[in-house]
């Protein structure tokens, strides 16, 4: 698509209703539930994590770590490193870097020992454990410390003998459970027996000040456009995930194929992570089912928020249930239609037909008429469906939420071991 064209896509107006729903400017950090004790303490939490890399777990870590910088605490995060954790450093929270991705059995006695230092050195109140192999070495740590221990599950684990299940029972044994889906929480409750007094179920959160059609400019939209020089004047479906099998690229190529001569563009957005025989499987797909012209693949996306505003339906195809897939909540939370698979979380995210539209998983005519619904929605039928959306996820799924949420789960943990006691009142 070259500059001089105009992309429908691009001029598109905000439907009007999205513009009663503006988001605060960081809102995320409002309200939040203050980390000091009544003497004044700073409560100090370490959450421990594999890598600091791009993922969601690693990006709920650094959205906790601010909450609780914002909240008057001091946080510290624990992990092998990676591209985040200078991040961390920039927005005054500290990082330590420990062997925490290992599953060697010797490394991870060894990292129960580097955490009980650490511990006792910084003076931690209470530890957040966010995965399997770290989890058991900072237990281990937190029990001998005698500081409170806190997990989140963040997906059902699969579990295929006893030694699995067991491996994976380590998430279930915090002081609280955070599940970040009433479905993730129904998995721990089938396959483990945990007090329901000690599970919280705290969803996932999205910035609704990042994913609001109000503070993406124009000029980025147009910037994004010239870049993926796509066709104009067609409605354009977006599936942004990294390229591997479970994210369902496949299955929409054969839900495409159904769609026959139906006028859409569809780029998929993400990096193949070093699987190039999928993105060849792909590449090969799309020639043989004749869809050169309409299905495109793009590596990934530095400004989200500019893509979803440039795409007209959000799709996330999963073909393996995902315990809160951030995609369709910020496809929501940009106004646009989306189309997910009916299972996992995306069945507390998305209200069918009201916010966008549910398949039966892996059933491809099913996903097909789904796609094809979302694309036959006129104008009236957009608006709605956009200020719905927007309105689901900022009451519901919100970062600020999530902070909220999970100090106060700190607070409550740390009353318990009787670290201090908190004012009742938010900071």
């Amino acid at each position: 698509m070259s500059a001089e064209h105009e992309n429908p896509a691009v001029t598109k107006e905000q439907p009007s209703g999205l513009r009663s729903l503006r988001a605060v400017a960081g809102q995320d950090l409002q309200g939040l539930p203050t980390l000091k004790t009544d003497d004044g303490k700073a409560l100090c939490v370490l959450q421990v994590v594999p890598a600091m890399e791009t993922g969601g777990v690693e990006r709920g870590t650094m959205d906790i770590a601010r909450a609780i910088l914002a909240a008057g605490g001091r946080a510290i995060v624990a992990s092998s490193g990676g591209v985040l954790a200078q991040r961390l450093k920039l927005i005054g929270a500290e990082h330590v870097e420990l062997p925490l991705q290992s599953k060697n059995p010797y490394v991870m006695w060894r990292n129960v020992q580097r955490l009980k230092k650490l511990i006792v050195r910084e003076n931690v109140h209470v530890v957040h454990a966010r995965s399997r192999a770290p989890a058991w070495s900072a237990l281990q740590a937190a029990r001998e410390c005698q500081v409170p221990f806190v997990t989140t599950v963040h997906a059902p684990y699969n579990i295929e003998n006893g030694l699995k299940r067991f491996y994976n029972s380590v998430m279930t044994k915090g002081d609280r459970v955070i599940s970040i889906s009433h479905f993730v929480n129904e998995y721990i409750n089938r396959n483990y027996v945990v007090d329901p007094e000690r599970i919280r179920i705290i969803h996932r959160g999205i910035d609704v000040d990042a994913f609001n059609p109000d503070t993406v400019s124009q000029e980025r939209v147009i910037m994004l456009a010239n870049k993926w020089r796509l066709p104009d004047g067609v409605p354009l479906l977006m599936l942004p995930g990294r390229l591997t099998r479970w994210k369902g690229q496949r299955l929409m190529l054969d839900a495409l194929r159904e769609l026959g001569d139906r006028d859409y563009c569809c780029v998929f957005v993400g990096s193949d992570q070093g699987r190039k025989a999928y993105s060849q499987e792909l590449m090969q797909t799309i020639r043989d089912y004749g869809l050169g012209e309409k299905v495109f693949i793009t590596d990934v996306c530095d400004d989200m928020p500019a893509a979803y505003m440039l795409s007209d339906i959000v799709v996330s195809p999963s073909t393996d249930p995902e315990g809160f897939g951030r995609v369709v909540s910020e496809g929501q939370a940009m106004g646009r239609a989306v189309v997910a698979s009916d299972h996992g979380g995306a069945r507390e995210q998305l209200l069918p037909d009201v916010t966008g539209f549910l398949f039966e998983n892996r059933d491809v005519k099913a996903f097909a008429s789904a796609l094809d619904k979302a694309l036959s929605l006129n104008e009236e039928q957009r608006q709605s469906l956009a200020v719905a959306g927007k309105q689901r996820v900022v009451e519901n799924f919100s970062k600020g939420q999530m902070n909220r949420k999970t100090l106060s789960v700190y607070r409550e943990v740390a009353a318990e071991y009787g670290i201090g006691t908190f004012l009742k009142q938010d900071s």
